[in-house]
């Protein structure tokens, strides 16, 4: 858990859903473009168990080097949530730039690397979106 209300996670599957929503979670989102999912796994079959769960959904794709504003946007979604790509990696930077200028800077990166994902260098980028 980066925060009491959003966690990130590597890649989900379809069955890893009814257990997000038993541990209270409401929405997820997927920060993993669907060219880099096995078929199995695409966001559009976890798409179909989150919404058959009640669980609330966000594509919000990230391909490396193509972040934008919307990106970081995207990631601030209502309730309790669970972003997913590859690693994590990707989702837990979406969450720390959605914070800047809602917690303190350090409080973000704090969290950022207690929860695995000591991003050092989103300081600058958090600290400057803290300032809009």
């Amino acid at each position: 858990m980066l925060h009491h209300d959003f966690a990130v996670a590597p890649q989900i599957t379809p069955e890893d859903i009814p257990a997000l929503a038993e541990a209270g979670f409401t929405h997820v989102i997927c920060n993993r473009p669907a060219f880099e999912s096995a078929p199995a796994d695409g966001p559009e079959k976890i798409k179909a168990a989150a919404q058959k769960a009640g669980l609330g959904w966000t594509d919000n794709p990230l391909v490396s080097g193509q972040l934008t504003l919307a990106h970081v946007e995207a990631q601030a979604a209502p309730g309790k949530v669970l972003a997913y790509c590859a690693s994590g990696t990707r989702s837990a930077m979406l969450w720390g730039l959605a914070q800047a200028g809602r917690m303190e800077t350090d409080a973000i990166m704090e969290a950022l690397a207690g929860a695995g994902y000591p991003l050092d260098g989103l300081r600058g980028q958090i600290e400057m979106l803290a300032q809009r």
